[in-house]
């Protein structure tokens, strides 16, 4: 070989093999070889045509597999790009909303509705983030008595202790639309017959359309209760067990008794009991407002602008609660 070529091999050599010292110099008696000793190595091996032959304390085909690793490492770095743009957090709260307000809806009828919105979101990250009921489609509750709310009453019973500890039993019926209490009554000793008897006269009135009646599990609903609501055509919607949450309205009516009267008085027995309640449901449908009634009472009252007069109050329910009217 003219010498010309030999000494640039010589000195390549050369320069592997100090490298390869350099490294058994800094670690014993197991060097290792750090990321810039790899990278050294992948380059020479591309100039150096008999790199192999220099090889003391690695093998060529760790070398090999340094520069493929080295060139998943360049590929990865040259093509990273953002890729498939992240939904917005708002899209996904909408989705959300959709399948859970809507137990009926499938992944294509969620992303029509959104298309119609302006949300162009493919069928599989619809199918990602809606809310898939457990055990199939089925309406809610809330969605039950909202679709019902007209044709469905709801009966209910409360305790009220009286001045000699005994026990009375109050017994509401609800109309759902505008949250008319359409029957009152009280007894010491509840049974299915008075029950049955307090149902037939709440639903006497004719303009009543009355489809359904909601109620909990309570065993004096027996037999003779629903014979008698069957005889009415009522279909009889039973809340589950200990939820006395899937029966809202008539909750809701009982606190407000509670709060608004009975924990103010002392109970002497029925009549007392039902004179109190008569008074306090005057106030209830006539003046009290109800949020869910948009701040009016179940008997609509009119605005009373204040062209009309000075502002006078009238005392209702033994002085517990006032109605407020202008004078004319």
């Amino acid at each position: 070989m003219p010498p010309s070529k030999q000494e640039p091999k010589l000195a390549l050599e050369n320069l592997a093999l100090r490298q390869q010292l350099a490294v058994l110099k800094r670690e014993k008696p197991k060097p290792k070889l750090n990321r810039i000793d790899r990278v050294f190595w992948v380059i020479l091996s591309k100039i150096f045509r008999d790199w192999r032959s220099a090889l003391l304390i690695v093998q060529p085909a760790t070398v090999i597999r340094w520069h493929r690793q080295g060139f998943k490492y360049y590929w990865r770095w040259k093509s990273k790009k953002p890729g498939r743009p992240r939904i917005n957090r708002k899209i996904i709260t909408l989705i959300h909303r959709m399948s859970r307000e809507n137990p009926t809806w499938g992944t294509p009828r969620i992303q029509s509705e959104l298309r119609l919105l302006g949300h162009e979101v493919a069928e599989s990250t619809v199918d990602k983030y809606r809310i898939k009921p457990k055990n199939g489609p089925s309406q809610t509750w809330r969605t039950f008595l909202r679709n019902h709310i007209h044709e469905t009453i709801a009966c209910d019973f409360f305790v009220v202790p009286t001045a000699t500890f005994r026990l009375l039993f109050g017994f509401i019926v609800l109309h759902h639309q505008q949250r008319r209490i359409i029957h009152f009554n009280a007894t010491h000793n509840p049974t299915a017959e008075w029950t049955a008897l307090q149902i037939q006269q709440a639903t006497h009135e004719d303009d009543l359309d009355i489809s359904f009646l909601l109620r909990d599990r309570d065993s004096i609903y027996g037999e003779v209760f629903r014979n008698k609501v069957k005889s009415l055509e009522l279909e009889e919607v039973r809340t589950a067990p200990q939820s006395p949450w899937q029966n809202p309205f008539s909750e809701r009516v009982i606190g407000s008794l509670r709060r608004e009267i009975l924990n103010h008085v002392i109970v002497l027995g029925e009549n007392h009991l039902r004179r109190i309640v008569s008074g306090y449901l005057n106030y209830y449908h006539e003046v009290r407002p109800h949020l869910s009634l948009d701040r009016n009472s179940p008997i609509p009252r009119r605005v009373d602008p204040p062209e009309n007069g000075q502002v006078i109050s009238k005392p209702m329910v033994g002085g517990l609660h006032h109605r407020y009217t202008r004078a004319a």
